[in-house]
């Protein structure tokens, strides 16, 4: 059971890391790695709207596997361009390698308090 610890854990976490790509904007004078946040903050929204249109039939195995396994992708490809975008940034000179790292580090923890969040609080379905 999740409770105000929980919550309160989370918040703190997702302070971190929204303070991590702020300051790897401000500190170097670039704002390009605030599109990090956007990234991360999109990222789970295809998993949950495929999920919410897949059809949870037991009888049925095949039907609704594809809006779940794109929801999935979509979803990977998201988490995968907010780290691959920093990294192209600091490659081609446009921010530095130290942004990258807190970018990197910043977004990661964001999403991975959206998730922790998600679950955490998901309510059980009762049958």
């Amino acid at each position: 059971m999740a409770g105000l610890k929980t919550i309160i854990v989370l918040a703190f976490v997702l302070a971190i890391g929204f303070l991590l790509v702020i300051l790897s904007s401000a500190l170097y004078g670039n704002y390009f790695p605030l599109l990090v946040v956007a990234t991360y903050c999109i990222a789970p929204l295809p998993n949950a709207i495929c999920s919410c249109w897949s059809n949870p039939d037991d009888f049925m195995d095949s039907t609704g596997r594809l809006g779940l396994d794109l929801g999935r992708f979509l979803t990977g490809f998201f988490v995968v361009m907010g780290i691959a975008l920093p990294a192209a940034l600091a490659h081609s000179g446009i921010i530095q390698v130290s942004a990258m790292v807190m970018s990197i580090i910043g977004g990661l923890l964001i999403y991975g308090t959206i998730i922790s969040f998600t679950m955490f609080f998901q309510e059980a379905e009762d049958f």
